[in-house]
């Protein structure tokens, strides 16, 4: 019983150790940027599954006023997904130790593994925009941690 209790503590201190200094991103459900561009109008929303040369070609055609409003959504997407990953190690802390390999636990560990994977993948995007918008000679105060 004690070898289990402490595999079960080593891999709730593990998996907070990965979340507290893992990634560091949001969601991929936001609200649409919308601007004007040089000649059409462009609506983006910060989405994770979006191919990152995708996100490269549209950003070297929108505006600055555009990269901008975009790289805004996702930040905000990761701030978001952020605080839903600090609720779930959370609740993972609360688990009591006898039921830290259980069915709920594994779950929590799932889900958090999906934001990671989803912060990581926004942050990716975001510094696309990011970094199209220094190149652009825009502002990108706020933009940066």
């Amino acid at each position: 019983m004690r070898t289990r209790t402490c595999a079960a503590l080593s891999c709730l201190v593990i998996l907070s150790a990965l979340v507290l200094g893992g990634c560091a991103k949001k969601a991929n459900q936001s609200p649409s940027a919308t601007g004007a561009g040089t000649t059409a109008s462009v609506n983006v929303t910060a989405d994770a599954e979006k191919p990152v040369a995708e996100v490269q070609t549209q950003a070297q055609k929108m505006s600055v006023a555009d990269l901008r409003a975009t790289a805004l959504q996702y930040k905000q997407a990761i701030a978001e997904q952020q605080t839903n990953l600090q609720k779930l190690v959370a609740q993972v802390k609360e688990i009591p130790l006898a039921e830290a390999l259980g069915e709920k636990a594994k779950s929590l560990k799932t889900e958090a593994q999906k934001i990671e994977s989803s912060l990581k993948a926004l942050t990716e995007r975001f510094q696309v925009y990011v970094n199209q918008l220094k190149e652009k000679g825009g502002d990108v105060s706020g933009l940066t941690s």
